[in-house]
């Protein structure tokens, strides 16, 4: 048998998800680690037909196969330098979870919060992602715990969670988004307190004494880092496109 020196595969997207994260920066580095972001899928109506989604709740979780969209005009790399080890050594892009692959091809386990009828098809709420909006999905499956969890499993470099930094608010701070909570129904103090904990800063800022941005829907926040303690200084409204 001669083996194929390439093969080319056309992939239709089935859906794409609206987050919580409108930029890249902020997002975190894995799925599960900020809990509290919601995020809906919303499928195209060839792909959002009522049968398929038959007993699809009775799963707690499921895997999200999607693309990283935003990087795809950079291409891919052979190596790359992860984040956890201090962006200062390169590991093979295949032992990375870096979006600059070959196919820009991601997967994230999820919560499956709710399965919902709409008008031109299902949504499906989930938590825990790590999604750009409007990332496209390629495909769903449920998650199966007794096979898709290894216990024992190695995590080479990436050694061990460590524990979220501490966040603090400003006055002014804390009662915006107690307004915006108010308002909207989005928990922002708690997604915020979530996303800074884990520290978004690339390891070449992290010594540098500087006010960094991040955007969660429509608010953009201001904070700094000393000794491990985040200061959330402010949360502005800002104007986006639908």
């Amino acid at each position: 048998m001669t083996i194929p020196e390439k093969i080319t595969l056309d992939v239709e997207a089935i859906g794409f998800i609206r987050s919580c994260y409108r930029e890249k920066f902020g997002i975190p580095r894995q799925s599960g680690l900020v809990d509290c972001a919601t995020a809906r899928i919303k499928f195209f109506p060839a792909f959002a037909r009522e049968e398929m989604f038959r007993e699809l709740e009775t799963f707690s979780h499921i895997w999200v196969h999607f693309l990283f969209h935003d990087v795809l005009a950079e291409g891919w790399r052979t190596t790359t330098r992860p984040p956890w080890l201090g962006g200062q050594r390169r590991v093979g892009v295949y032992a990375s979870r870096s979006p600059h692959r070959p196919n820009h091809l991601g997967l994230s386990v999820v919560k499956l919060l709710r399965v919902l009828p709409a008008d031109k098809g299902t949504i499906l709420e989930v938590a825990g992602g790590d999604f750009l909006d409007r990332t496209p999905v390629v495909d769903i499956k449920p998650y199966v715990p007794f096979c898709d969890s290894v216990p024992e499993a190695l995590s080479g470099y990436s050694g061990q969670q460590t524990d979220p930094l501490i966040v603090q608010f400003s006055q002014e701070a804390a009662a915006f988004c107690r307004q915006y909570q108010r308002q909207t129904g989005r928990e922002l103090q708690v997604i915020i307190e979530q996303v800074l904990g884990q520290d978004p800063r690339p390891a070449s800022q992290r010594n540098k004494d500087k006010i960094f941005g991040v955007q969660l829907w429509n608010v953009n926040i201001r904070w700094t880092v000393h000794h491990d303690l985040v200061q959330v200084t402010e949360c502005q409204l800002i104007t986006e496109s639908p």
